[in-house]
């Protein structure tokens, strides 16, 4: 599943929620002092959960753990072994065969994106609202966003001398749809960004796994700045991506979120 149109509003409670847990990981707060946290009930706090990912707080805390990550290392190990047999440009990729990659031309990067039309508008999703931006040949640029007018200065900082033009169209992002990527990279940074979409949603792999699978093993520092630049949220699944000790580490948009969205992904699997 991809970016829905659901409402977020569950979100900044869940986002909250992990973040206390984080901070006071030591003491173990119980469920009921979590709620109390996010000033609700234990009651209605379980079925926000409920409602936001299908599972109890309980369950779904299962997914943030260091041993169920090294688990899911361990799969994606091997699902990303096998991957790297069929090669990057071959079409069997495991994360979504629909999503293709365009790469700007060098032209488009130097000057700004000048001569290049893109239709923006923001939209709701179960991690928060994004801004999204799309050209004629594809997304160009999606951001996880608190302020919308700061989302689009960082459009525009992202591509100065573009028209930009703001829609109340919503792009379709839904699993079945096919979809296109207008992105510019240097051709490594392509590179590794393509290898992200062999991750099956609900697997992890870790910096090596991805060195591995782009032919550069040790590589690992390079494609973690890559992932790190990432401009397309979810869709290029760079939240998929951990350290091979089984810690989260950051994420361009907050760790926080990585862990909600990667907790979401496993449970929508189980």
């Amino acid at each position: 599943m991809y970016l829905s149109n659901m409402p977020e509003y569950h979100y900044p409670i869940i986002e909250e929620a992990i973040r206390y847990l984080k901070l006071n990981a030591k003491e173990q707060p119980s469920l009921e002092e979590v709620a109390s946290h996010v000033n609700m009930s234990y009651h209605h706090f379980q079925k926000t959960f409920i409602e936001w990912v299908g599972i109890s707080p309980k369950a779904f805390l299962q997914f943030l753990t260091v041993d169920h990550a090294k688990k899911l290392l361990k799969q994606g190990s091997s699902t990303l072994a096998t991957s790297q047999k069929t090669g990057l440009s071959s079409t069997g990729r495991l994360h979504d065969s629909f999503i293709k990659i365009t790469a700007m031309t060098p032209g488009e990067i130097k000057t700004g994106g000048k001569g290049l039309t893109i239709l923006y508008h923001s939209q709701h999703t179960p991690f928060g609202k994004v801004l999204i931006g799309e050209t004629l040949k594809g997304i160009c640029f999606v951001r996880f966003i608190d302020d919308e007018l700061a989302g689009i200065k960082l459009l525009q900082e992202e591509f100065p001398q573009a028209e930009l033009i703001t829609t109340n169209h919503q792009i379709p992002l839904l699993h079945n749809n096919s979809l296109n990527l207008h992105v510019k990279g240097t051709p490594f940074q392509l590179q590794v960004w393509e290898a992200l979409l062999r991750i099956p949603e609900g697997q992890l792999a870790s910096y090596k796994d991805m060195a591995t699978l782009i032919g550069n093993p040790s590589a690992s520092r390079a494609v973690g700045t890559a992932i790190g630049q990432n401009p397309i949220a979810y869709l290029r699944p760079c939240h998929r991506v951990i350290k091979s000790t089984g810690i989260f580490g950051e994420y361009r948009w907050g760790s926080n979120r990585k862990l909600a969205i990667m907790g979401w992904e496993s449970a929508q699997k189980k």
